[in-house]
């Protein structure tokens, strides 16, 4: 692996330092416990998700497509449900206690149904019969993906840490951090009934600790990134209180939504909404609020001669750019990941006004509204907490001892006396044009035989 030819940040004088650290340690401690006090105890609750119906990994060995019947309860030319797909499909069991087993299948129909071929690997189903329990059906649920994703996630780690190099193969840990929190402690939190909008901002609180640190190292720079990070965070919270309570949303504004609270109806689903508006926020919040602390320190190392004003200007020119191409990222990738909402609304023939103020879509725009507000907040607060640490640390930085000394300005009165004072006779040098210098001008130059890099 190559080196990481990226230059740090120099480090922060003493007293810059301690006030960081007398800021953020205790953040982080108190971040640590309240994680400790709302960890779930006792796993999560008990919910009937349905029976658990054997799944079996397959090979599909042979595929016969035939005609479909007619349906006589539906006239002729009516559209059937799906693709009107008819036949039989033979498909080898790979594993468990029916391994090597040859079954046959109906050819899967019906919306979203698989289209297999030869050679594909499925993923079986085994149902009882209901008029014959030891009689056992067999049906394709769907394809096995797990090798194409493992093939895809190493393809994404290793161009990571091809470019990356070191920083890669620490951002690669700082998302494995961020699956783990949310997997071990904010999503097992909220199915235990605890306050979802206090688990999620206590979790991310968790996440960008790990994560910032982790990737970025412990600088004064990266301080600068979590607390503006925080700060962001926590208007991100109060902002989507006033603006889901002023919208009285109710996060039911979603099909998923409406199912979980089926299987858990204990799970507060306003504070489920609130709780996904600000995960959803801290990935951009980091990416915007390390960028701004990075682009302070840069500005002073290249200026050192800029003011704390004049970096915050220049910082926040730099902020108003990135925040520009951003808020249509934010807006963008709400709108892909509803876009199958929002072409059901572009169908509905109630007026448009209607279609906007309604809980899906509302909710939706609710939360790139809100996410675009915590984002532009982001910029000033971290431009301005990083030109006061940058102008600290300059400030009390000591002169350099190396700088070398200023080149020594010659008297303009001795120069005019050389130039006129008249030239020495019958001189046996070869350049009869100059004249010695006065012994107190002599005295002041270093000799010819000396170096003069010290005095320049």
């Amino acid at each position: 692996m190559a080196a990481d030819h990226t230059h740090p940040a120099p480090s922060a004088p003493p007293r810059v330092r301690r006030i960081l650290v007398l800021t953020v340690v205790p953040l982080f401690v108190a971040t640590v416990l309240a994680a400790m006090l709302l960890w779930p105890r006792g796993g999560s609750p008990q919910t009937d998700g349905g029976a658990d119906v054997p799944r079996h990994p397959g090979t599909v060995t042979r595929v016969v497509s035939e005609p479909c019947p007619p349906v006589p309860s539906v006239p002729e030319g009516t559209p059937r449900v799906g693709d009107g797909r008819c036949g039989t499909v033979d498909v080898r069991v790979d594993d468990g206690p029916n391994a090597g087993q040859q079954v046959r299948t109906p050819v899967p129909d019906g919306p979203g149904a698989p289209r297999v071929e030869v050679g594909d690997k499925v993923v079986l189903v085994e149902l009882a019969d209901p008029t014959d329990p030891a009689t056992s059906n067999w049906n394709i649920a769907e394809h096995q993906r797990g090798t194409p994703m493992v093939w895809l996630a190493v393809i994404f780690a290793a161009a990571i840490v091809a470019f990356g190099r070191w920083r890669g193969l620490a951002a690669l840990a700082g998302l494995a951090a961020s699956f783990a929190i949310l997997l071990t402690f904010v999503l097992p939190g909220i199915s235990a009934g605890r306050s979802p909008l206090l688990v999620a901002v206590v979790g991310a609180a968790l996440i960008m600790f790990v994560v910032l640190y982790l990737t970025h190292g412990v600088t004064a720079q990266t301080s600068v990134a979590v607390l503006g990070t925080l700060g962001s965070l926590v208007l991100t919270g109060v902002l989507a209180t006033i603006a889901t309570a002023a919208t009285h949303l109710t996060g039911f504004g979603s099909e998923d939504a409406t199912t979980l609270s089926m299987f858990q109806g204990d799970v507060d689903l306003h504070g489920l909404l609130l709780a996904g508006i600000i995960i959803g926020s801290l990935g951009v919040l980091d990416d915007v609020t390390v960028t701004q602390a990075a682009t302070v320190t840069e500005l002073a190392n290249a200026n050192p001669g800029l003011t704390r004003l004049q970096l915050y200007r220049a910082a926040t020119r730099v902020g108003r750019a990135h925040i520009a191409s951003t808020v249509n990222t934010i807006v963008l990738a709400y709108a892909g990941a509803s876009l199958p909402l929002l072409l059901l609304l572009t169908a509905d023939s109630r007026p448009i006004g209607q279609i906007l103020t309604s809980e899906f879509l509302a909710q939706e725009i609710v939360r790139s509204a809100v996410a675009t507000l915590g984002l532009i907040a982001a910029v000033p607060l971290t431009t301005g907490l990083a030109a006061v640490v940058t102008a600290a640390g300059r400030s009390d930085a000591p002169a350099p001892t190396d700088a070398p000394a200023p080149r020594p300005q010659p008297d303009r009165s001795e120069a005019l006396a050389a130039l006129s004072s008249p030239r020495t006779a019958g001189s046996d040098e070869p350049d009869r044009t100059r004249t010695a210098p006065p012994p107190e001008a002599t005295d002041r130059w270093p000799k010819s035989n000396r170096s003069t890099d010290t005095a320049w």
